[in-house]
């Protein structure tokens, strides 16, 4: 049968539409599943129209530099922030900038879970949003909107003081699992019972990493940073190990790195998740445990903690990495032997882990001897926070001379830390679910 040329242009121009519409707005489009997963349902995994995936990190000086991350949909148009100090109630003094975008795909087709349990492709392409606040004033809280909300939500943070005092909370190994939801309501119930016992907000907040299941799993992202705890806090952070997988075991930094807007100042191949800031009289070394599993990477990694500490002269140095110093079952060394050389020789103070699950302490340590404190780091690991993936732990075979105490419910663990500074000395408390003081340490001014 004969086909009009008239029928087949309109029929051309059809298809040509529809193809443009679908690359203009992939976001909203249906993702063919592999053959494997035919069974699977395929969603967009951010159906808001307004900014999602907001955070505030530290500038490479918290003082007088903070950097956001925030993500909106394809076709959005050109994003911005207006911000201004708290106490500029009517918003008279604000300013407003333009946002750096990207179009992140790092995450799409990536096989996932929905919350009742459904396997999924995640489909997930949207605009990164990036922006480096600078010349603002220290110890001041700023409040900010984002023009893709209009304003409908306003965000906090807070830039660090140079008086020497400020205070933090510590968390981890969070899991974020959209199946199960408990693992994200015990988190952040854990802040809010340290909020409790610190009498006011923090300073600013560090996580030890595994705040995911699967890093890759983009839909667990924008659900963890809607809560109210990451709209009023800064947030600093490590790559943990399941930030970095996805369900299939695919493994990539840029899972973490999209989710955040960390400090360029890190290493070839891990600017933006290796990183370094200064936070008052404190300099944070901020490490990622998955590029170090090679001897070559781990070389790699001190080199450039040397270089950090060398450069940057701090009162206090803390170092913070995902992967245990010690295995929390038995005490048998782990990363303490592949750092505590380093630590000693550039006067660490604090070195803070966490992905074992089970708390442990030290007190300062040198050439492997406990000391009475003015030389020497202080070896901690959080224990878990999500009420689901806690270890027991049985003798202490191993390091009984170094490691002073361990902590675990077994594998419904749910604790946190809460860290205060002076210039005389850095004081951490672990607390239980419930406020209890289970521990405490005070690491020395050396400085």
């Amino acid at each position: 049968m004969r086909k009009h040329p008239k029928m087949m242009n309109r029929l051309t121009l059809l298809i040509a539409a529809l193809i443009t519409s679908v690359w203009m707005q992939p976001a909203l489009a249906q993702i063919p599943a592999p053959a494997s997963a035919q069974n699977s349902t395929v969603t967009d995994s951010s159906s808001a129209k307004s900014a999602y995936t907001v955070i505030a990190n530290p500038g490479e000086n918290a003082s007088t530099e903070i950097r956001l991350n925030w993500h909106t949909d394809l076709g959005s148009g050109d994003s911005f922030i207006t911000f201004t100090e708290k106490t500029d109630k009517n918003w008279k003094k604000a300013s407003t900038a333009k946002a750096d975008q990207e179009l992140c795909t790092v995450f799409d087709s990536i096989l996932s879970k929905k919350p009742n349990g459904e396997d999924f492709y995640e489909n997930a392409r949207f605009i990164r949003n990036t922006i480096s606040l600078q010349g603002l004033k220290a110890g001041t809280e700023y409040m900010y909107k984002l023009s893709a909300d209009g304003d409908s939500e306003i965000r906090y943070f807070k830039t660090a003081p140079k008086s020497g005092k400020w205070d933090m909370g510590i968390i981890s190994d969070i899991h974020v699992y959209a199946p199960l939801p408990g693992r994200q309501q015990a988190a952040m119930e854990m802040i809010g019972q340290l909020e409790k016992k610190n009498k006011r907000n923090f300073d600013f907040m560090l996580h030890v990493g595994d705040l995911s299941a699967w890093g890759g799993s983009y839909s667990f992202w924008p659900t963890l940073y809607a809560e109210p705890n990451f709209s009023k806090y800064m947030w600093a952070g490590v790559n943990g190990n399941h930030d970095n997988m996805t369900r299939e075991d695919a493994q990539s930094n840029d899972f973490f790195r999209h989710v955040n807007n960390n400090p360029d100042n890190g290493y070839a191949g891990e600017i933006g998740v290796v990183y370094h800031f200064t936070y008052d009289n404190a300099l944070f070394v901020m490490l990622n445990n998955e590029s170090m599993k090679s001897e070559e990477g781990l070389a790699q990694a001190q080199d450039w903690t040397r270089d950090v500490i060398r450069n940057n002269p701090a009162k206090y140095i803390i170092v913070v990495s995902h992967y245990q110093w010690f295995i929390g079952a038995d005490g048998k060394s782990s990363q303490y032997d592949r750092w505590k050389e380093l630590f000693d020789e550039y006067g660490v103070d604090l070195a803070i882990s966490g992905n074992n699950h089970i708390y442990i302490r030290t007190n300062a340590l040198y050439a492997d001897q406990e000391t009475d404190g003015t030389k020497g780091t202080v070896y901690i690991q959080t224990p878990s926070s999500d009420n689901a993936r806690g270890r027991t732990f049985g003798e202490l075979a191993h390091n009984q001379d170094l490691i002073r105490f361990r902590w675990s419910e077994g594998s419904n663990t749910v604790g946190a830390m809460i860290m205060k500074a002076d210039n005389k000395h850095l004081s951490l408390t672990l607390y239980d679910r419930n406020g209890t003081r289970i521990d405490h340490v005070s690491v020395k001014a050396k400085r």
